[in-house]
């Protein structure tokens, strides 16, 4: 059976293409030769036909992904449940379970049954806590546990995953060549390295990448090439482990195209302002314009509580220079597991920074909802503000109209506003 970039390159539209295409206003043409090319996926495991497909890539939307999951600490499978309504009530694109507490496969499955949204995972979280469920150290891991896993997360109707291949014995030695304040911040980088370290073993994930394209490709899950050695602080971004295992990825990309794997290239965390538009920029050259799926990124480390912010203004900034899909940030990261005002917070924050994205990108009907807006301002349609918001629940709580004009205005200016005012001028 063929998957979907090789029936693209046959010049094929599928119905899942067919589907993106309506979603995004595209032709479904368009669709096809970004699929072919590697510049657009086309989201669903073929086990998961209960949803429809999402496309994320060059020329559609900026897409927002929402994570949730449990903790060691914190196993709660009905909350997670309720986090996913959160995430669908406030418009994520796609969740990812990135649960490490309880029975994660079942877990896994619950989530996959309510959700109508697009599923992603890290599979390597699932092998570490099954080996400390048997007592066994992370470091005890074999090949077969990991692949094992990946394997399950494809019957379970996963439909893309994080694998963090480009962590090798080179990538990691380019990092402690160079050193770093932080090290490496990625779970699953961590995990990787430090097998490698006490197995003296070549990372399995890119020693047998193979066997992994052939599970990919059973199951059409789509390979988010996860950066397990991105920077976890301004001070170690765009140092040598990071481009080193951007390098790899690429390469990696080439093969997984060529198999017909589609995939992503997850990006850096922390980035200092003025360096965003340049790793993007990089990211698209070498990995031969694969969509971008960023964490943030973070331009500041400063502001816990208020990361949903850096991360807000970093993402806008990495969407418009070209990035395709962003990874919500909570007020919560750094602190806690995100409570469901958390998530809220994470998914608006994150809509906001897209949104700026695809205008600056001047997608077509990107500036439909703003020109809306003002309209309806100019007409005091409070409805209509309401309405064409990205958050409406939000807008309808805090709007107080003034009595004093009417309604005609705010309590911020009640009489005094210029656009009353303007109106009357012109009558």
């Amino acid at each position: 059976m063929m998957t979907q970039i090789e029936q693209a390159r046959q010049g094929v539209i599928t119905e899942e293409m067919k589907i993106c295409a309506g979603q995004e206003g595209r032709d479904p043409e368009f669709i096809r030769a970004g699929v072919a090319d590697g510049t657009i996926v086309v989201i669903r495991n073929n086990g998961h036909g209960k949803i429809p497909p999402i496309a994320i890539g060059k020329g559609l939307r900026t897409k927002i992904n929402a994570n949730i999951g449990t903790s060691k600490d914190r196993v709660d499978v009905q909350a997670e449940l309720e986090k996913v309504r959160v995430c669908v009530a406030a418009g994520a694109d796609t969740i990812m379970d990135l649960s490490t507490g309880g029975d994660i496969r079942a877990i896994r499955q619950a989530i996959v049954a309510a959700s109508p949204l697009i599923i992603g995972t890290v599979p390597i979280y699932q092998a570490a806590v099954r080996l400390l469920a048997q007592g066994k150290a992370i470091v005890e891991m074999t090949a077969d546990d990991m692949f094992q896993v990946i394997e399950e997360n494809g019957q379970d109707g996963v439909d893309f995953i994080t694998v963090h291949c480009g962590v090798t014995r080179r990538s990691v030695a380019a990092i402690e060549a160079q050193g770093r304040l932080l090290g490496i911040v990625s779970r699953g980088g961590s995990f990787t390295a430090h097998w490698m370290a006490c197995n003296d073993k070549e990372n399995p994930l890119y020693e047998q990448y193979d066997r992994l394209l052939e599970i990919a490709r059973k199951y059409e899950m789509v390979l988010s090439l996860g950066d397990g050695l991105r920077p976890g602080c301004l001070a170690d971004a765009t140092d040598r482990g990071q481009l080193q295992e951007l390098i790899l990825l690429g390469e990696l990309a080439k093969r997984a195209k060529d198999r017909g794997v589609q995939v992503m290239i997850e990006g850096p965390g922390h980035v200092p302002l003025k360096d965003i538009e340049s790793n993007i920029l990089l990211q698209k050259r070498i990995c031969e314009g694969a969509p971008f799926y960023v964490l943030g990124p973070l331009p500041t480390d400063i502001a816990p509580g208020y990361d949903h912010l850096t991360s807000a203004i970093g993402g806008a900034i990495a969407g418009a220079a070209g990035a395709d899909y962003l990874c919500y940030v909570t007020p919560a990261e750094h602190l806690r597991l995100p409570t469901l005002a958390d998530v809220r917070e994470g998914v608006i924050a994150s809509k906001i920074a897209a949104h700026i994205a695809d205008l600056a990108k001047g997608l077509p009907g990107a500036m439909d909802k703003d020109r809306r807006m003002a309209t309806y301002r100019k007409e005091f349609n409070w409805q209509g503000q309401v309405d064409v918001s990205i958050d409406p629940e939000r807008v309808t709580a805090l709007l107080e109209k003034s009595a004093s004009a009417n309604e005609e205005g705010c309590t911020m200016c009640g009489d005094l506003c210029a656009i009353k005012i303007g109106k009357m001028k012109n009558s």
